[in-house]
């Protein structure tokens, strides 16, 4: 078994999407816009935290 230890930073873009996701399905029945800014704000809150999380690790 090797301790090959992968970079998991790119797992936030993925993580912050679905939290926005959940996020939005409160304001689904409010409006459908706040619904899909609460997604663009979870991926760039994703991307702002995989840049952290990478730039770290060099």
């Amino acid at each position: 078994m090797t301790s090959d230890k992968k970079d998991k930073s790119s797992w936030a873009i993925g993580g912050t999407t679905l939290i926005g996701l959940g996020v939005g399905l409160f304001f689904l029945q409010t409006s459908p816009i706040w619904f899909v800014a609460c997604l663009i704000a979870g991926i760039g809150f994703g991307l702002v935290l995989t840049a952290i999380l990478s730039s770290r690790k060099a």
